[in-house]
């Protein structure tokens, strides 16, 4: 492998194991918290997941105080929680001394930030400890970031070796709006965790109901999927639908469901832990956001063998061919999204099928340990351990 086309290399490692020679490669992931939202499960299922032989990975929380963060984390590596609350401050400098004594007596070959502040915090402290290589992960599309936050990007690139994100359309965001030079950006996508999702070959035998994971944020679009849920439930009045998630725009979406008299027809169930379970009870699975990279979500609807319609944003499209694996649909359309749900509504062979050949996609491509394998490869082509 060449490091000047990582993503291309990637591709071509995707499942390879190779036992090392010599001592494992030292990889310190930085991020803020820990928590059950998809950026962080990966990393989770990542530090559980890796070959020892290979890599001996460390985590670094920038706050992980909070009783969430502390019951995920893992127990098979070090865990340092720097309990940072703002990047300006007493407690923040003496943290950052902290740190870089951390990394000074560890020296780890790779140091791994997530997230604005983690990346703004920690890689400069990580170039001072002498750290050899330094990745900055960027798994969305940015439709989020300010002029503030552009510049202070611009201000950490010469010292961020890697910028990682897990789609294509990522890498193509990142090269042509952030000028970031082409073989400076590599590719590794997501996996899930198929041992969590039992197959299902049978559908639901209870009255249809019609699904999505998401949290209640602007992005998700769950004002326009309730809104698409008006003109299904208007057709079939039998059809529920429902919601895993919490969030700020909950007074909002509650306000919505009141004006569209939709009170008992889409039920708000906020957070749930069982989403193996809840997918289970799903007869069609919907991802109607308006931005994604790679979603775990939609992995999460594949592994479990529903009939999807998702909009065609990030890596949608990638993961779910149109009418082979679910049903694509163009993004801010809430006609379009409701006709592809009543489609599936209507034909339950359809739904049937696309349901299996989704769960058959995931399990060739995109499992966890296939996943583990891909950043083993990175890890190994960037440390010189080939």
């Amino acid at each position: 492998m060449s490091l000047t086309n990582p993503s291309l290399a990637l591709r071509a490692n995707k499942t390879a194991l190779v036992v090392p020679s010599h001592s494992p490669i030292r990889v310190s992931f930085l991020i803020d918290n820990l928590s059950r939202a998809g950026t962080e499960s990966q990393l989770l299922a990542l530090l559980r997941n890796l070959d020892r032989r290979v890599i001996e990975p460390s985590l670094v929380l920038l706050n992980g105080e909070g009783d969430e963060s502390r019951a995920l984390e893992p127990d098979n590596c070090e865990v340092i929680r720097l309990g940072v609350t703002r990047l300006l401050g007493a407690h923040s400098f003496l943290a950052a001394r902290r740190l870089h004594r951390y990394w000074r007596e560890t020296r780890p070959d790779i140091v791994q930030a997530y997230f604005m502040d983690s990346a703004y915090y920690g890689v400069p402290v990580a170039k001072a400890a002498g750290v050899r290589k330094i990745v900055r992960v960027r798994n969305n599309l940015g439709y989020w970031l300010t002029h503030k936050h552009r510049m202070l990007g611009r201000v950490l690139r010469p010292w961020v070796d890697i910028v990682l994100t897990n789609t294509d359309a990522g890498r193509e965001q990142l090269v042509a709006n952030e000028g970031l030079a082409a073989n400076r950006v590599a590719v590794i996508e997501n996996g899930v965790d198929l041992e969590r999702f039992p197959v299902i070959s049978a559908l639901p035998n209870q009255s249809i109901t019609i699904g999505c994971v998401a949290n209640l944020r602007e992005v998700k679009n769950i004002d326009g999927f309730m809104r698409a849920a008006k003109i299904v439930c208007d057709r079939f009045p039998d059809v529920l639908f429902e919601v895993a998630g919490d969030g700020e725009l909950r007074p909002n979406l509650e306000h919505l469901r009141t004006k569209l008299d939709l009170t008992d027809r889409f039920l708000l169930r906020g957070s749930v832990a069982d989403v193996p379970g809840f997918l289970s009870s799903l007869s069609i699975a919907v991802l109607p956001s308006h931005s994604e990279g790679m979603s775990n979500a939609l992995l999460e609807y594949m592994a479990a063998g529903r009939a999807i319609v998702a909009t065609d944003v990030g890596a949608n499209a990638t993961l779910i061919h149109h009418e082979v694996h679910g049903l694509i649909v163009p993004p801010r359309d809430d006609a379009a999204l409701a006709s592809a749900i009543m489609r599936l509504v209507s034909d339950a062979m359809l739904a049937h099928r696309l349901g299996v050949t989704a769960r058959s996609r995931v399990e060739q491509e995109y499992s966890r340990a296939a996943m583990c394998r891909r950043f083993e490869a990175f890890y190994r082509q960037l440390a010189g351990r080939q």
